[in-house]
């Protein structure tokens, strides 16, 4: 992915402020009813091998993507489907939706591909095609050459020459090399040995000593939220909303992004990782203040305190049948996950209730675990996207695998506002409804949303430059590469011109 972001371009690229903005196109335009998106490109555009690159090239990858053959399996396949592209002429590439998708734009940062190179490659053959070990592309660096693991012969290191023919402009560094480590040990050794410049991902821990010992550590904000999802289907004590509400307001979340991120990364109210104006205050007031108010909910609700077992018990009215205030928490053997599950387990059982925490091995977790169901409650993360689109996690049609409603929740009038935020490119119009859908969200309980964690990027003293905004992957780092710099130099007004960065230069 980091290779991909270096070497491809799209028609549009994301922005360290959190737009979409022209790449290889000029421009574009949206057709009133939402169903026809027409771009131009820029002229004169190259491919690194010196070949024009025409919007037959932006065809050509888009219908290499949509191939219903098992041949090619692209994962970009369902983001494609059904959606219509022509190129009347070099320039204009004219894609057509059967209904109005506003998040639609994100796909059309996806790197094009050069057709005078993989035309000639069998579909069967496209993973395991030479260009995807020495791609050509027509983004801001190009490949100058490859180290092999010799034992293995896998790369282990790609040298990096900036495109004097990006169409954004040649980046201000001219050499970017990227390498590959087997594991983290290896990778901050490499760090703390000056054998690299920059890192990224690193453990919350290793991050705050390396900050300790003078590393800048960018933080950036990641559209993914962390949340303990209930499965009401599966427990029935989870489906009296005093539960639900209680086990909120009893929940630490400052605490947990403290012990378990070590404050990298902020709490949330809702299914957003960011404020639409929808905040619950009562979730902050101090935690007396808050576990009063839950016990009280739970006592008002009729769930008494069971001497002999300190759980919290309540006789169902119909079936007069004992309910415990009891369930497990279901996570995958991911450390930050079961911490801050056991963080959960530490926070409820004051209330009464009795809970368990089940770590999963993470190969087998999606087919045991997830795609069934099969948990009482399960903490887990969701990547919300640049243009938040709600559907995929609230819409009551995908309680079902492969969906991704895992609360299973189920509510008309979310459902409604769903469908209708999908359909609208107004962003005063996109606001109203996510405040709406989180306001009913909020009120129902489905889940309790805790954090949402910060992207960590552990950069050396060299590079200078780029902007640390909303990225949705941690190879977004490279949105704005183009405009790094490592040094800098003074210049007399009368010369700035001859200094000036212009694209295709």
């Amino acid at each position: 992915r980091d290779m991909t972001q270096l070497i491809y371009s799209g028609l549009l690229k994301p922005t360290p402020e959190g737009i979409l903005a022209p790449d290889l196109a000029e421009s574009y335009e949206i057709s009133p009813d939402g169903l026809t998106y027409t771009f131009t490109l820029k002229e004169e555009l190259i491919w690194q091998d010196g070949a024009p690159l025409t919007s037959d090239d932006v065809v050509f990858t888009i219908e290499k993507v949509q191939d219903k053959s098992l041949a090619i399996k692209s994962p970009r396949r369902a983001s494609w489907d059904d959606i219509g592209v022509s190129a009347p002429d070099a320039r204009t590439v004219i894609l057509t939706l059967k209904q109005p998708y506003a998040p639609f734009l994100e796909n059309t940062a996806m790197g094009i591909i050069p057709k005078h190179i993989w035309e000639n490659v069998p579909n069967e053959e496209f993973d395991v095609s030479f260009y995807n070990v020495e791609p050509i592309g027509s983004g801001p660096y190009r490949i100058s050459s490859i180290t092999h693991d010799e034992s293995k012969g896998l790369p282990v290191a790609y040298e990096l020459k900036s495109f004097s023919k990006y169409a954004l402009g040649q980046p201000y560094i001219t050499n970017l090399t990227i390498r590959f480590f087997g594991n983290n040990d290896e990778l901050i050794s490499a760090y703390e040995a000056k054998s690299i410049d920059q890192i990224h991902t690193v453990d919350p821990k290793v991050a705050q000593r390396l900050e300790n010992a003078g590393a800048i550590v960018t933080r950036s904000e990641l559209p993914r939220i962390f949340a303990a999802f209930f499965n009401q289907n599966a427990n029935a004590a989870l489906q009296d909303k005093a539960v639900r509400q209680a086990l909120a307001l009893a929940t630490e979340k400052d605490e947990i992004v403290r012990n378990i991120l070590l404050g990298y990364g902020k709490t949330i109210d809702g299914p957003l990782p960011f404020d639409v104006g929808t905040s619950t205050d009562s979730i902050h007031d101090p935690r007396e203040v808050r576990l009063a108010r839950a016990q009280k909910l739970l006592d008002g609700a009729n769930w008494v305190t069971n001497d002999e077992a300190g759980t919290r018990e309540k006789t169902d009215k119909r079936s007069k049948k004992t309910i415990l205030l009891s369930f497990s928490i279901a996570v995958p053997d991911v450390d930050e996950l079961k911490n801050a599950a056991n963080e959960l387990k530490k926070d409820w059982e004051p209330l009464g209730a009795q809970v368990d925490v089940k770590v999963y091995e993470l190969s087998t977790f999606s087919v045991e675990v997830l795609a069934p169901r099969a948990y009482d409650i399960l903490f887990y993360g969701e990547v919300i996207g640049r243009n938040p689109d709600l559907y995929p996690y609230w819409h009551s049609s995908q309680r079902n695998a492969p969906g991704l409603n895992v609360a299973q929740y189920t509510s008309r009038p979310v459902d409604k506002l769903l469908e209708d935020l999908r359909k609208t490119n107004d962003a005063d119009q996109r606001t109203d409804i996510l405040e709406r859908i989180e306001t009913e969200i909020q009120n129902d309980v489905p889940a309790v949303f805790v954090y949402s964690p910060y992207f960590l990027y552990v950069r050396g003293p060299n590079a200078k430059g780029g902007k640390t905004g909303l990225i949705t992957t941690e190879s977004e780092r490279f949105i704005d590469v183009e405009n790094w710099y490592i040094e800098t130099q003074y210049v007399w007004d009368g010369f700035k011109d001859r200094f000036k960065r212009t694209p295709n230069l």
